[in-house]
C-alpha cells in the first residue's frame, strides 16, 4: 500500500516578479496541491521561517525554493542561516536560480543545500522543472513532519 501524497507548504524566495508568475503558473498549470508561499528577500524568508513580525502563524514549510541574489540579505547568507539553525535545518532547499557559477553550485552545496538547479530561460522549461522538483520533493522523498 502506498502513502497518499499529503499537501506541503513551498517556500519561495525570489525577487525577481517575472519569475515569481513564472512558478505560480507552473504549480498551477501542473495542478500542483501545495500552497506556494511568496516572500521576496533574505529578511523576509526568515521572518516567515521563524513566523516573526507580520509573519507570525506562518507555516512550516516543508520545502524552501531559495533564489541566491536577493536583496537585504543574499540567499546565501539564508541558506547558511536556515542550515545553522536546529529548528529550519531539515526544511530541504533547493536553490533554483540564474547563476551557474562552479563556486555558487559549491558553495550552496558546501553549506548544504538539497539541491541546485539552474533556472532554465524558456517557459516550457521553467515550469517543468518546477513539476520535477515538485514531484520529487513531495511524491518520491520522505519528509520529516
Amino acid at each position: 500500500m502506498t502513502d497518499p501524497i499529503t499537501e506541503i507548504h513551498v517556500l519561495l524566495v525570489e525577487d525577481d516578479p517575472g519569475d515569481v508568475l513564472m512558478t505560480q503558473e507552473a504549480f498551477e498549470h501542473h495542478k500542483l496541491r501545495n500552497q506556494l508561499h511568496v516572500v521576496s528577500d533574505g529578511v523576509e524568508a526568515l521572518a516567515f521561517l521563524r513566523g516573526e513580525g507580520e509573519y507570525a502563524g506562518s507555516p512550516r514549510p516543508g520545502l524552501i525554493l531559495l533564489d541566491l541574489n536577493l536583496p537585504r540579505k543574499d540567499g546565501r547568507q539564508v541558506l547558511e542561516e536556515v542550515k545553522n539553525d536546529q529548528t529550519l535545518r531539515s526544511i530541504p532547499v533547493v536553490v533554483l536560480t540564474t547563476s551557474q557559477a562552479e563556486e555558487d553550485i559549491l558553495r550552496s552545496y558546501n553549506l548544504h543545500a538539497n539541491a541546485y538547479v539552474a533556472k532554465p530561460v524558456d517557459f516550457e522549461r521553467f515550469i517543468e522543472v518546477i513539476r520535477q522538483i515538485d514531484d520529487f520533493f513531495v511524491s518520491v522523498v520522505k519528509l520529516p513532519r
